[in-house]
């Protein structure tokens, strides 16, 4: 049944990166229910992409979508990502730095090409699309009939921004390194009215981390981390990151808000630790 959307994303515009699979395409299909314009950025996949852009745009809510290719971690793509969103919609309103993979080894046996990608497209690929947000709001101006904010941008980072992990010291340090790319930015451009935050996903649904869920005793296992006792869902990622890209969070910069059914809260110290 046709359910009434949200729309207090109407004629608003958001890049959501990585967004053809997990996270990132819960996240852009929940932009394009609250009424936004979504550029549904991809690396390899562009069936999928267009298959998401398909489904945002034939909503028929206000908002539509299209599917554009671009490998973060290069500036001229990155840049021409931009071009192609304003060339559409005129402007972008609304950053959400997804795209992230994780190249797994024990830390003696990690090669540089497996710390160099993960940092490359992890960390070096969200400076590279904050700072192309942060130069299309500074130089288009405040919208005051779409949002009380010059720009919003939020950066998908991860519980292991504080929760070490053995084996993935690649992925835990460009989440870390997140947290000071974020609070920097937020302190710096809060004059401007530009909005910075991050999400920190616990134990999420998806593909990346499907041997940790992919069988019942494997999930019963992660259950013991999670106070909630359920794993989370890409939904959950998508209803966090629209809410903070709304006016309703307007007073909300620098933070991280933790999406993680309680796993920071370390469960394991429930029986003296």
């Amino acid at each position: 049944m046709y359910q009434k959307p949200n729309s207090r994303l109407i004629n608003q515009t958001c890049i959501v990166t990585g967004a053809s699979s997990g996270i990132g395409k819960e996240v852009a299909i929940a932009m394009g229910k609250d009424c936004a314009n979504v550029i549904v950025n991809y690396l390899d996949d562009k069936e999928t992409a267009e298959e998401i852009a398909h489904e945002i745009t034939s909503m028929k809510y206000h908002g539509t979508a299209i599917a554009v290719q671009a490998d973060v971690s290069k500036e001229d793509q990155v840049q021409a990502m931009f071009k192609t969103a304003k060339d559409k919609y005129g402007t972008v309103d609304i950053l959400v730095a997804n795209a992230g993979l994780q190249q797994d080894a024990a830390f003696h046996e990690m090669t540089l090409k497996q710390w160099q990608k993960v940092i490359d497209v992890n960390l070096t690929g969200q400076f590279l699309c904050a700072r192309e947000a942060v130069r299309e709001f500074l130089g288009r101006g405040m919208r005051p009939d779409v949002s009380h904010a010059l720009g919003k941008i939020i950066h998908m980072s991860s519980v292991h921004q504080i929760i070490p992990w053995a084996k993935h010291a690649n992925y835990a340090a460009s989440k870390g390194a997140i947290v000071m790319l974020m609070e920097s930015l937020a302190q710096e451009y809060g004059p401007q009215k530009i909005r910075v935050n991050s999400i920190a996903p616990g134990a999420i649904k998806t593909p990346i981390n499907k041997e940790a869920w992919g069988t019942p005793e494997a999930l019963k296992e992660l259950n013991k981390l999670i106070p909630y006792n359920r794993i989370g869902q890409p939904s959950d990622i998508g209803s966090a990151a629209v809410w903070l890209a709304t006016d309703e969070s307007d007073y909300i910069t620098g933070t991280t808000l933790f999406v993680d059914g309680g796993m920071t809260c370390y469960p394991g110290f429930t029986v003296n630790g």
